[in-house]
């Protein structure tokens, strides 16, 4: 009687929101209140669809994938003869309440004594399908547990702007969303520097161009290596303090960021600490997030000794900006289309310094595999399924988990007020960086 007395009390209260609903939204919108960003169709109608979908099929479900088992052995004997069965209703694992989100739900399982969470995250893709939801996501966030994330939708669709009002620290970006519907951060703070990579239209430049909206506005020193004639990065020439357009360019630039990180190391070593960020704020310099669009342009050679000669002090100093710049402040975004030692001997020992990976889609699942195959191998699946469709779509790692994401795109508003937009005067510590006009430097 209870059980039933509260859903009739639920069914009440959703139909006198449908129907009153022309007269409390234009008085919660007019407090400020939006309402258009609340999941009120899923909330109504797919949210208890779902969960009546996870209640029966949950035993069935359970059975098929060997998540059950049985108080009793499946041992009997017969005479003298110990015959093995299998038994006809074993006991589910006791899943909780699922608790509704704003595209999907979570709902905790209780494992059996003896079971690990590995038959679970065998048995997503089954539960994807029996529940009919877009993914499902386990994780054990305590012993004896294991947690489904489900997503119903796929929140990668659509233009409604990422959920989220948090306050970015220096050093945050916010360049898109992810599958979960939060805002996308990269902390170059927590994962210093990142491997972005991706076929053509694939949605790369858009994500260094939502890079670089959200760190214009800080005091971040923005450097550009764009050997593309900088058709790419040139659209923020007046951000940059520095800003190579062709190999021989980047080689100086390269010459004086390596310099730079060892006046840092200096002033490291005159104040007792071992990172920037110990330093005093006033005597801390600005840190440097260096970002080289295509990165292959860097490698590729006609044969040439003066080539060669150029592509290997490209590589040594792009892996020792990697290896030393965490603590100095300088921080790597490479992106390309390819990144294998096909590249060049470096290249490998370059990408194994790079925490954060970003794959979009790629045309082979080699390029896949260079990216993640050596952080998530689970991630390389999942990238190989992005569509040409799904422009700005990506799987990101870091830290070993992954997840999908999707890059805002940056319109041409954007690009001009960037432009317009100055950063630090005189980040640098070390003199012969380039000559400073009006606190930039010419590129």
């Amino acid at each position: 009687m209870p059980g039933s007395l509260i859903v009739w009390i639920l069914t009440a209260l959703i139909l006198t929101a449908v129907l009153t609903q022309r007269w409390w939204e234009p008085r919660l919108a007019a407090r400020g209140v939006d309402v258009n960003g609340w999941p009120l169709r899923w909330w109504i109608g797919g949210y208890p669809r779902v969960v009546l979908r996870m209640w029966v099929t949950w035993r069935r479900v359970c059975l098929i994938n060997g998540l059950s088992v049985s108080n009793r052995g499946n041992m009997r004997r017969v005479g003298d003869i110990a015959v093995t069965g299998t038994v006809l209703r074993p006991k589910p694992p006791r899943m909780t309440f699922p608790m509704p989100t704003r595209g999907g739900l979570t709902v905790r399982v209780y494992m059996h004594p003896g079971q690990t969470p590995s038959p679970y995250l065998s048995a997503a893709h089954a539960l994807e399908h029996a529940w009919r939801v877009y993914g499902v996501r386990v994780s054990s966030p305590a012993r004896g547990q294991v947690l489904f994330k489900v997503t119903a939708l796929d929140p990668l669709t659509g233009e409604r702007p990422a959920q989220g009002g948090v306050e970015l620290r220096l050093l945050q970006a916010n360049v898109g969303r992810t599958e979960e519907g939060d805002i996308w951060l990269i902390d170059f703070r927590k994962v210093p520097h990142w491997l972005v990579t991706g076929a053509t239209q694939s949605g790369k430049s858009t994500l260094l161009a939502a890079l670089i909206r959200g760190l214009s506005v800080q005091r971040v020193a923005l450097v550009g290596i764009d050997c593309k004639g900088g058709m790419e990065l040139g659209l923020f020439r007046n951000r940059f303090h520095l800003l190579a357009t062709s190999r021989t360019e980047a080689l100086g630039v390269l010459g004086d960021l390596v310099e730079e990180i060892e006046t840092r190391m200096q002033a490291c070593r005159t104040a007792g600490v071992r990172s920037i960020w110990d330093l005093h704020e006033i005597d801390r310099p600005a840190p440097v997030v260096v970002i080289v669009d295509e990165l292959a342009e860097l490698f590729l050679s006609d044969g040439s000794r003066e080539a060669r000669d150029e592509t290997e002090q490209c590589a040594v100093r792009l892996l020792r900006l990697a290896q030393l710049g965490a603590a100095l402040g300088v921080h790597l975004v490479l992106a390309g289309q390819r990144v294998g030692s096909d590249l060049g001997p470096r290249v490998t020992a370059l990408r194994s310094q790079l925490g954060g990976r970003i794959a979009h889609r790629s045309h082979d699942e080699a390029s896949a595999v260079m990216t993640l195959g050596d952080v998530n191998e689970d991630a390389v699946i999942v990238a190989q399924t992005i569509s040409e469709d799904e422009r700005g779509v990506a799987v990101v790692v870091s830290g070993g988990r992954w997840k999908r994401a999707r890059s805002d795109l940056v319109g041409a508003a954007d690009v001009a007020q960037i432009a317009q937009t100055r950063g630090p005067q005189w980040p640098f510590l070390s003199g012969p960086v380039l000559e400073k006009e009006g606190g930039q430097a010419d590129g």
